[in-house]
């Protein structure tokens, strides 16, 4: 069996996205806490007309500190 064996069940985003989360679970509480933090993005996309920037939209809004988080 080859190391690549994953190239034929998964794409490489996955795969990566996998060992990191594997290595985040590995650290210590206090440095797994910043890593999972540095690891949330926030995307928001700005419509320009005429060279002017339009209002910010957040695609995927950040979470407030005081928010409680919903289960599925």
């Amino acid at each position: 069996m080859s190391s690549a064996t994953w190239r034929g069940i998964f794409s490489f985003n996955k795969y990566s996205q996998i060992a990191a989360r594997a290595v985040r679970q590995s650290l210590k509480e206090e440095e797994r806490v910043a890593a999972e933090k540095r690891g949330v993005t926030i995307l928001r996309y700005q419509k320009w007309e005429n060279g002017v920037g339009g209002q910010q939209v957040f695609l995927n809004p950040p979470v407030e500190e005081g928010a409680k988080a919903k289960s599925a």
